[in-house]
C-alpha cells in the first residue's frame, strides 16, 4: 500500500446508509473511492454507478485491490467483526459503523488483531467530529459552565419500524435503542467526562412483536427480541455522573436531548446524532448565551476523512476503536445491569480526544 498521496477507499456495503457516505466520501479530495462490495453485486453496482466509483463486484474482490487502503464496513450489525477481521487480515485499516462489535469477546478479537497487523479500526459515530458537538466540547473544555458535574442524556420515540422498510435487525440482537441509538450519546458523554466505571441500569419490553409500516414489507409482523426501553446510571472514574434513557416506546419524542451540568453553568448540546447545531449555556440569573456551531458540516464519512489524514501524518485518528470498545463495554454493561438488576463494573479506560480546528475541512486537500 502506498504511504503516501491520496487514500485508497473500498466500501463494502450497499444499503440505505452508504448513500449519505458515497456522497461525502466522493467529494473528499484527500479519498480516492475505488469499489462498492455487496453481498448483492448488483446492488453494489447501481450504487457504484450512482456515485461515480469506478469498480464493484464482491468483498473479496475489494479486498484484493492493492490500492485499497481503508475498508468503510457498512455492514449490519451481526456482520461487522467478521466483515472487519477479513479487512484486517488483509492488512487494511477498517472504519466502521456502529455498533463496533455485539459482545466484548469478538470486540477484543478485532482489537487484536488490528494491533498485530499494524492496523487501525476506526468506528462511528463520527458526529463527534462534526461542528455541533465539536464546539460543545470546545466550550466545556474552555469552563464555559467550570467543572462538569452530571450529564443527563434522553432518546424518546415510538420506534423506527414506522417509517424503516426493513427494521427487523433494529430489535435483534445487537439493536434494540441501547445499541442503535446508545453510541451517538455515550460517545458524546465519554468524550466530555472521560471513562465509565460502573453502571445501574434497568430495561423493558413494550411488546413481543411489532409491524413494519412502510415500504413493500408493510403489515408484516416481526419479533422483539431485545429490551425496547432502557435506563441507566452512568458512574465516571472522574467522580461525575450522567442519567441516560433510550426508548423506543414512547410516543412523545425527545430526541437529541444531552445536557452537561457543571460548577458554573449548564450546557445544552446540539442533537448527537447530527453534524450541526448551536450550543446553549445557561448560567447565573438566568442567563442564556447561544454559542453558534463552528467546524464542518459535512455528515457520515467525514471519520473517514480524519481517519486517512491521521494515517498519512502517522497520528491517532480521533475516533480511534479504543473508543469504540469502551462505549461497547459500557453498553453491555447496560444490558447485564439491566437483566440482572444489579451494577455492573466497566474494565477498559480511554481518554477524550482532542478537539478538531474549528477551521478543519474534509473538502480541502491536505494529501
Amino acid at each position: 500500500m502506498s504511504g503516501a498521496g491520496r487514500v485508497g477507499v473500498g466500501v463494502v456495503g450497499a444499503g440505505t446508509i452508504s448513500d449519505q457516505y458515497l456522497e461525502n466520501l466522493t467529494a473528499f479530495p484527500d479519498l480516492d473511492v475505488r469499489f462498492v462490495a455487496d453481498i448483492d453485486t448488483a446492488r453494489a453496482a447501481a450504487q457504484a454507478e450512482k456515485w461515480g466509483v469506478p469498480a464493484s463486484g464482491t468483498y473479496e474482490e475489494l479486498l484484493a485491490d492493492p490500492a485499497i487502503e481503508i475498508v468503510v464496513n457498512l455492514t449490519i450489525p451481526a456482520v461487522h467483526v467478521e466483515v472487519a477481521l477479513k479487512a484486517v487480515e488483509a492488512g487494511k485499516h477498517v472504519w466502521g459503523e456502529k455498533p463496533y462489535a455485539l459482545d466484548l469477546e469478538s470486540g477484543r478479537v478485532l482489537l487484536e488483531a488490528a494491533q498485530a497487523k499494524g492496523v487501525r479500526v476506526a468506528v462511528a459515530p463520527d458526529t463527534i467530529l462534526g461542528a455541533g458537538l465539536q464546539t460543545a466540547f470546545r466550550a466545556v473544555r474552555e469552563g464555559v459552565i467550570g467543572a462538569p458535574l452530571t450529564g443527563l442524556a434522553l432518546f424518546q420515540a415510538p420506534g423506527p419500524e414506522s417509517w424503516h422498510p426493513s427494521p427487523e435487525f433494529l430489535y435483534a440482537k445487537g439493536g434494540g435503542p441501547l445499541f442503535d441509538i446508545g453510541p451517538y450519546y455515550l460517545t458524546t458523554l465519554v468524550q466530555v467526562f472521560g471513562s465509565v466505571r460502573r453502571v445501574y441500569a434497568h430495561g423493558s419490553k413494550s411488546r413481543e412483536t411489532r409491524v413494519i409500516g412502510s415500504g413493500p414489507k408493510a403489515g408484516t409482523e416481526f419479533p422483539v427480541e431485545v429490551p425496547t426501553h432502557v435506563a441507566a446510571l452512568l458512574e465516571f472514574a472522574s467522580g461525575a455522573s450522567a442519567q441516560v434513557v433510550f426508548s423506543f416506546d414512547s410516543k412523545l419524542k425527545r430526541t437529541g436531548f444531552v445536557e452537561v451540568a457543571g460548577t458554573e453553568g449548564t450546557a445544552v448540546f446540539p442533537d448527537p446524532n447530527t453534524f450541526e447545531g448551536d450550543t446553549v449555556v445557561h448560567g447565573a440569573d438566568d442567563s442564556e448565551r447561544v454559542i453558534p456551531a463552528a467546524g464542518s458540516f459535512y455528515t457520515r464519512g467525514t471519520g473517514v476523512a480524519e481517519l486517512a489524514q491521521a494515517i498519512r501524518a502517522g497520528r491517532s485518528e480521533r475516533v480511534p476503536g479504543e473508543l469504540a470498545f469502551h462505549v461497547l463495554e459500557i453498553m453491555v454493561a447496560i444490558a447485564q445491569s439491566a437483566e440482572a438488576s444489579a451494577p455492573v463494573e466497566v474494565a477498559s479506560d480511554v481518554s477524550p480526544r482532542e478537539s478538531l480546528d474549528p477551521e478543519w475541512d474534509p473538502s480541502i486537500a491536505t494529501l
